[in-house]
């Protein structure tokens, strides 16, 4: 800071600090309408209208993203009845739902954007309605956030609404998916697929006028006609017409098909044949369709393309079409409805689909809780730290890992058999003559555990309770056994002998989540589901103090 800008602060005070959104330049002045008004109708006509690919790839994403149960919740509470979940199952008088989301995300996939506009009383929605994208007009700014949306039907203004220059709230939801070239505007897929749909059409086209002509190739008919003299001659205007007029009523069409032709006089018929290139037309518009589906994200052997089976069978093809394409899809637009629509309802409200109730996803869950039974079955994990990750709560007696009677340790010594002497008296040899001897033995050894202090430290409470903060914010990380040992954690409650030493298991199984992007500050996804679940049970201060806990129990034990 140079003298002039002390003494500018001294006499005028410090000057307020100013943010605003990046600034957008742009060589044209005026309205920025629509750019690709004229072809998105001509998506919407020649790609779903008429192209059965384009057709069924925007009806298998929007259908299934549409199909996803939405809930709706306060904190960690899912609510029953809310006035939001009203307004979602009936958008407007005119739609339900499923139909309205439909909508919305077809738009969304046929234009690259999709316009939802709310009606309101006393600043509450009780209405959604969708603005046809080829009908806004936006208004730019000197930033990315334009200065309003204007609805136009035959060059009329039916509707202006203003856009706030600094939050970008407005009534109207712009939804679009990224363009690197358009700071508006969202790019749709049938944009980077118009090349395959043009393709795909004119394939079609040429089939629909082989079949008119009788699924036949065209030939020539060869007139050589000569005069007295012996000369060549041609044919008059009033003959060519003639002769062409009485071969389309004749011979041309599906229903001539296979009709002899007679000729005289000096006309002979030379047929043209198909070359290898014409005959390729079918291979050539599967290509084109597989390109299509490919841009969509649908896999190919879901729109009945032959010869396209890249997944072992339709169970796996539909599940690859949720997870890698519907259900990214889906959580891009639960993102822009919990930052436009649900705020309004109140704090704490959020909106989420419920991605487990999707038929599809049946299989994959039976894949994860066979491998978790599996675990618990050759004695690789216990019985809570199974249901934690199956999301169910804890059970007494479960954090025991038990493997089957019959396994012993490799190479392990052979046990000799007894040679005949009574169990009780081999007993009563190597501990006496007391039967409550043993009973007291377990006495003294839980009596020694309990004597070391397993009470948590402040530093573990405060990373539990960053954990249970972080887990409300982004709602991802740990699972109902994490929470409530962050409950404990931050309640500081002394914990069992047994808990201390699940800590010490949890921490040395998950040390390679440290490793995962997104662990820490400044990478992306931060802050992990690892993270989360690393801080509520107690963070790096935990993990070292539940290594120092279990040597002095071991240590007190074997007291």
């Amino acid at each position: 800071m140079g003298i002039f800008d002390n003494l500018r602060k001294a006499m005028f005070g410090p000057q307020l600090e100013i943010k605003e959104a990046p600034k957008v330049y742009m060589s044209g002045t005026g309205s920025y309408f629509h750019t690709r008004k004229d072809n998105f109708r001509s998506y919407a006509k020649e790609g779903y209208q008429q192209n059965a690919i384009v057709y069924r790839c925007v009806n298998e994403i929007a259908n299934g993203a549409a199909s996803i149960p939405i809930k709706v919740f306060q904190g960690d509470t899912e609510l029953e009845a809310h006035p939001l979940i009203s307004l979602l199952e009936r958008p407007n008088p005119t739609q339900a739902g499923v139909e309205y989301f439909q909508a919305l995300y077809s738009f969304l996939l046929l234009s690259g954007n999709s316009y939802a506009l709310e009606s309101s009383v006393n600043s509450i929605p009780t209405e959604l309605y969708l603005l046809r994208p080829d009908r806004i007009e936006i208004t730019p700014s000197e930033t990315s956030i334009p200065k309003s949306y204007k609805y136009k039907i035959n060059n009329q203004v039916i509707g202006n609404y203003n856009v706030d220059p600094v939050t970008g709230q407005s009534e109207v939801k712009h939804f679009k998916m990224w363009n690197p070239l358009d700071d508006y505007l969202g790019l749709s897929p049938l944009m980077a697929a118009a090349v395959d749909l043009d393709q795909h059409n004119m394939i079609a086209n040429h089939n629909i006028s082989l079949l008119a002509n009788g699924a036949r190739p065209s030939g020539a008919i060869i007139f050589k006609p000569r005069d007295d003299n012996g000369y060549s001659m041609a044919l008059t205007d009033s003959q060519r017409e003639q002769l062409n007029e009485d071969l389309t009523q004749r011979f041309t069409g599906g229903k001539n098909a296979g009709r002899p032709m007679l000729l005289e006089g000096d006309f002979d018929w030379k047929e043209m044949a198909m070359s290898p290139r014409d005959m390729d037309f079918l291979q050539n518009k599967h290509m084109a369709a597989k390109d299509i589906a490919l841009c969509f994200g649908v896999p190919s052997q879901l729109i009945g393309i032959p010869d396209s089976q890249t997944y072992a069978n339709v169970q796996e093809a539909r599940l690859a079409l949720y997870e890698e394409t519907i259900i990214p899809l889906a959580k891009r637009v639960e993102s822009d409805l919990n930052e436009w629509l649900a705020p309004k309802f109140g704090d704490g409200i959020y909106i989420q689909y419920d991605v487990d109730q999707i038929p599809a996803m049946t299989e994959r869950r039976r894949r994860i809780y066979e491998n978790v039974v599996s675990a618990v079955r050759e004695g690789i994990i216990s019985r809570n730290e199974a249901r934690e990750r199956l999301g169910m709560e804890p059970i007494t007696g479960g954090d025991e890992v038990f493997i089957a009677a019959n396994l012993f340790p490799l190479g392990g010594p052979e046990v000799p058999q007894d040679q005949g002497q009574p169990v009780d008296e081999a007993a009563k040899e190597a501990y006496g003559d007391d039967d409550d001897m043993m009973f007291d033995y377990e006495l003294e050894e839980a009596k020694a555990e309990s004597d070391v202090d397993t009470k948590p430290t402040t530093a573990m409470a405060n990373n539990a309770q960053r954990g249970l903060d972080l887990r409300k914010e982004y709602n991802r990380g740990g699972t109902m056994v994490g929470v409530a040992r962050a409950n404990q954690l931050v309640n500081r409650e002394t914990l069992s002998p047994s808990t201390v030493r699940r800590m010490h298991s949890f921490f040395s199984r998950h040390e390679v989540d440290k490793q995962a992007e997104g662990f820490r500050r400044g990478e992306a996804g931060w802050p992990s589901a690892g993270l989360v679940a690393w801080l509520l049970w107690g963070g790096d201060e935990g993990q070292s103090w539940a290594r120092r806990k279990v040597s002095e129990l071991d240590k007190e034990k074997s007291k």
